[in-house]
């Protein structure tokens, strides 16, 4: 079979044209148009606004950021001063608490109370030692203890009725049994007849300068001290009356029974009636005026007589001072109220004074 004759058709042709056309003029329009890189476009000034305030409001927040950096540093900064205060705070308030637990403690308070006696005590002494050249005559006892204050130490005509029955040799009703059959000079170094006779030369040292007084002793009956001065006032600023009267102290002795009625008929002996009573004792009285008819007394019949001798008191203030004896309960009582209704006062002194 014969072959068939290829012919070039006039299609095919023309696209080609077409398409190097077509490039041909993308590439004209690539020249014509501007395509330079480093050139820009104009931004939208809108655009550029909101970029501004953007960048405004970062910047503001790096600035309250940097302030709030620098706040955070100086609130730690008062924290570490606020804990070293509290630190500082807590220890002043545990030495306080120490100090007010050592404060309060019993020992130091005796301890503090011991101190200002002993100031007051020194400031009595000097002033004791500025009004000591004034004195007639001084009673010292140890210590330069003062113990009888609450006494009224007063008055223009002073009467001291010191006890002198045979109970002032002791404490008990064996001892003053026993030492009242020993010698005077024994009885006189009785302990207890030593205080009593003690305690008279105090009150007498320290009578206000001036004062009129007198010294009695009494037992079934009462005598003056110094024999031949019965109702006559002494001067206790003559200082030789009352070395006399002292001296006679000393050569008392202690015996008998006790009778407070004639002790206090005493106060009767004066022209001029005492104004202060000073009554130096050990117990109730044993008898009346009289001696009684028995030897043994019951402590009511006891507190009879005391009762009767009271109501033969004038109205004068009566001072007791009392060295309690054995198997006496009632004495202290009724001294106290002895004291109280009078106007006086009523003591009982420790065993160490004067």
């Amino acid at each position: 079979m014969a072959k068939r004759k290829r012919h070039a058709t006039p299609f095919n042709l023309s696209f080609l044209d077409i398409m190097a056309c077509g490039f041909g003029a993308v590439t004209l329009l690539f020249l014509i148009l501007k395509h330079d890189p480093t050139s820009s476009t104009i931004a939208d000034p809108a655009l550029n606004a909101e970029v501004d305030l953007l960048e405004d409001d970062i910047r503001q927040g790096e600035e309250d950021k940097v302030r709030l950096l620098n706040s955070l540093a100086r609130i730690e900064e008062q924290i570490v001063e606020a804990q070293g205060r509290s630190r500082r705070v807590v220890e002043e308030l545990d030495e306080k608490k120490a100090e007010l637990s050592v404060q309060a403690s019993p020992e130091n308070e005796i301890a503090t109370l011991r101190k200002q006696v002993e100031e007051l005590e020194k400031e009595t002494s000097s002033l004791r030692e500025q009004s000591r050249d004034q004195d007639v005559t001084a009673f010292v006892g140890e210590g330069d203890r003062q113990y009888l204050t609450g006494l009224k130490l007063g008055g223009r005509r002073v009467l001291i009725l010191l006890d002198a029955s045979a109970s002032m040799l002791a404490e008990d009703i064996v001892n003053v049994i026993r030492r009242r059959n020993m010698s005077d000079g024994v009885k006189r170094q009785s302990p207890k007849w030593i205080r009593a006779t003690r305690t008279a030369e105090w009150l007498m040292a320290q009578l206000p300068q001036g004062t009129r007084f007198q010294l009695y002793t009494f037992n079934t009956r009462a005598t003056p001290v110094k024999e031949g001065t019965g109702g006559e006032w002494q001067n206790n600023a003559d200082s030789i009356v009352v070395g006399n009267l002292r001296d006679a102290l000393y050569r008392v002795t202690p015996g008998g029974g006790t009778s407070l009625i004639n002790a206090f008929a005493a106060l009767g002996e004066f022209d001029q009636a005492p104004d202060n009573v000073f009554l130096i004792t050990d117990g109730l009285p044993t008898q009346g005026r009289s001696t009684p008819d028995k030897s043994v007394i019951d402590r009511r019949e006891r507190e009879k007589l005391f009762n009767e001798a009271v109501k033969t008191l004038p109205r004068v203030p009566i001072n007791v001072i009392l060295f309690p004896m054995e198997g006496d309960p009632s004495a202290a009582a009724l001294f106290w109220q002895l004291g109280l209704a009078s106007g006086g006062a009523f003591i009982s002194p420790s065993t160490d004074w004067p």
